[in-house]
């Protein structure tokens, strides 16, 4: 039970009630808020009385200290700032949100402290840090991300915004999607935090919640921004500027950079229609240790989830799809030439031989257009994805797809693989036929757009 929220039947405990009477997992019959809740005296004594040395970061909301628990469980406990941007009723919807709602990609929520006018939560502590640090402020000392983890941390937060979109009842719409916000537990399992800024989503026959605009620059949709009209279509949006940054290695919005390279989706857009130069998009800190063909593919699926119209995004269950075969194939930098190339694109770092890898570059660019073909079609894009990965097995298939096959045991070993690749992208999308057969009918107006 709440102490201390809502005290009084005011604005708050109006917001507590409907919102907890509102939200629920839809495989669940009740709502129970299983948050503990802690008195400022004891967070205090966790946080060694909130001394500098157990500060984690700090934001608009105010700070986060690692502390212990009297159990000895390690804790992160934010201190909101009372002066801050987060007020009573952000603190309430997630305290609200993290005890309704659990899944293995949202993190989770110990306990809050509502004593006077303190306002504190408490979090499991993830201590890998967020996703930010990794990517742009990592120390000289720290390995850069590789391209395995970073398709494994980008699945796996589209998975939490999927059970958010899908599994949550009504929808939740997260509102503020950005990499500080994606914490990294052991073996960077990503967790989404911070839900101060979630909303409940649009039920019935209405397409749209109005609300005022909030959330970070550089991560807003465009016509959230401009109307205030906030969809599940906002946070795909979002989703999209998260996996451009995993994938460039780029800020969101760096006023360091060059005039026309300070926004990171003004940059990549007239990139995006020109394949050549995809390879110049990608992380400088890989150091062309990724699959030519997962870059491409990669992008357009970054492409599809920033695009201006809202309805022409995925939903972002297609994306979770995308992404979690883009993860489940492994790189592996360090395998001979004849285990890692595949149909399409050569899936060997970069090499001594340009014509290779110009070859690569030309035949991951016709890879990666056929991803791209909602773009000019529209729609929902529930089938784009395995379409698109359909016609590269059929295109693989062709006599000419590479030119006259050569008859040695080298390029039997290439037609092995091709052969064995095309042979498990046929069950990965039968798989994928047989989840949709089995899923409940879902028409375009369920998007909310």
């Amino acid at each position: 039970m709440f102490r201390v929220l809502g005290e009084g039947g005011g604005e708050e405990g109006r917001v507590e009630k409907s919102k907890r009477e509102a939200i629920a997992p839809k495989d669940e019959n009740s709502a129970h808020i299983a948050a503990q809740t802690f008195t400022f005296r004891e967070l205090a004594a966790a946080t060694k009385n909130f001394r500098p040395e157990c500060l984690l970061g700090e934001g608009g909301f105010g700070q986060v200290y690692k502390g212990y628990l009297e159990n000895e469980q390690v804790v992160a406990v934010k201190q909101l700032d009372r002066n801050g941007l987060q007020g009573n009723r952000e603190f309430l919807v997630e305290v609200l949100m993290l005890s309704l709602l659990h899944h293995p990609n949202l993190v989770n929520l110990i306990g809050y402290c509502a004593d006077g006018d303190q306002r504190l939560l408490v979090y499991e502590f993830m201590p890998l840090g967020s996703l930010e640090d990794h990517l742009h402020e990592r120390p000289p000392h720290r390995e850069a991300l590789d391209w395995n983890t970073r398709m494994k941390i980008a699945a796996g937060a589209a998975k939490g915004l999927e059970y958010l979109h899908d599994k949550a009842n009504p929808p939740v719409i997260y509102r503020d999607f950005k990499s500080s916000n994606i914490l990294l537990g052991e073996g960077y399992h990503p967790k989404l935090s911070d839900f101060g800024l979630a909303k409940l989503g649009p039920v019935g026959d209405k397409t749209h919640v109005s609300t005022r605009v909030m959330g970070t620059y550089g991560y807003c949709a465009p016509e959230y921004a401009m109307t205030g009209q906030l969809t599940l279509k906002s946070d795909v949006y979002s989703f999209g500027v998260v996996f451009l940054e995993l994938i460039t290695g780029r800020k969101a919005i760096d006023n360091t950079r060059a005039a026309g390279e300070q926004n990171l989706v003004a940059w990549a857009r007239p990139l995006f229609k020109d394949r050549r130069k995809f390879p110049k998009m990608a992380d400088p800190y890989l150091q062309g240790r990724y699959p030519v063909r997962g870059l491409y593919q990669a992008l357009a699926v970054a492409a599809m989830c920033l695009q201006e119209q809202a309805a022409t995004r995925p939903l972002i269950a297609d994306v979770v799809t995308a992404l979690s075969y883009l993860a489940s194939q492994a790189y592996d930098p360090n395998a001979p030439s004849s285990q890692i190339i595949r149909c399409g694109p050569s899936m060997q770092p970069h090499t001594d031989s340009p014509k290779l890898r110009q070859r690569d570059s030309i035949a991951g660019a016709n890879l990666g257009s056929d991803l791209f073909r909602g773009d000019a079609e529209g729609g929902s894009g529930r089938k784009w994805v395995l379409e698109g990965l359909e016609r590269q097995d059929s295109r693989c298939d062709s006599p000419g797809h590479f030119g006259r096959a050569i008859d040695s045991p080298k390029g039997l070993n290439r037609d092995a693989d091709r052969e064995r690749a095309i042979a498990e992208a046929k069950v990965w999308g039968e798989n994928w036929r047989e989840r949709k057969r089995g899923s409940s009918p879902r028409s375009f107006d369920c998007t909310n757009e």
